[in-house]
């Protein structure tokens, strides 16, 4: 073992701890039969439902990970990202917004697949605001030196009322 008594009679615990006896090694058995025998239903959403009654209409209604039309768009702007990661993206995307608005924002200078995406447009901000002067940076150029986009935000907003008055 180790020379300090401390660090000995927790190893000695936690050793005793995960220590399996045969009865457990049954319990986990019978857990794994009874876990592979049971039937996998396909995904759903509780609650929703096709059709009321008997048979294949009563079933969870199928959740699809994600539209085909995102899935196209983005594989058409990268083609050599994987399909998972793809149908990632765009199920994010598909939540929010369409795939105009996704576009938007990768034209802008961000990219479907970076999270912060949908960070910055919870936020508050628009794909038109990555380009517009906070000062001598862009709102795009600000986030990415670190500048919160609540602050951008804030900023922006003042600009507008500044310019209004």
């Amino acid at each position: 073992m180790i020379e300090d008594p401390g660090v000995d009679a927790l190893i000695r615990q936690w050793s005793a701890e995960r220590a399996q006896n045969a009865e457990d090694d049954e319990i986990n058995r019978i857990t794994s039969d009874w876990l592979s025998e049971a039937p996998v239903a396909p995904p759903g959403i509780p609650g929703q439902r096709g059709r009321a009654g008997s048979g294949e209409s009563s079933r969870w209604a199928t959740v699809e990970p994600a539209d085909p039309g995102y899935v196209a768009a983005m594989r058409r702007r990268l083609p050599d990202v994987p399909e998972d990661l793809l149908v990632a993206a765009a199920s994010w995307w598909q939540l929010v917004g369409d795939v105009a608005e996704a576009e938007e924002w990768w034209d802008a200078g961000i990219s479907p697949l970076d999270q912060r995406a949908l960070d910055y447009r919870a936020a508050g901000l628009a794909a038109a605001d990555l380009g517009r002067r906070l000062g001598p940076l862009t709102v795009l150029e600000h986030l990415r030196r670190g500048s919160a986009p609540a602050w951008c935000v804030a900023r922006l907003a003042r600009q507008r009322r500044e310019g209004a008055a």
